[in-house]
């Protein structure tokens, strides 16, 4: 499964930038987020799209 991470401004929680990561990636990133203080947003994409 794959998932869309958004990281959020940390004013108006807009996102910023996003990018796409298997299921193994997203603990990692959620880490590294916490760590930095960041606000972050994820999602399932969907399998279909391509």
């Amino acid at each position: 499964m794959r998932f869309e991470i958004m990281r959020l401004d940390d004013v108006d929680g807009t996102a910023v930038d996003s990018t796409v990561v298997d299921a193994a990636s997203v603990n990692r990133i959620v880490q590294q987020a916490a760590a930095m203080g960041q606000r972050i947003y994820i999602r399932p994409v969907d399998s279909s799209a391509s």
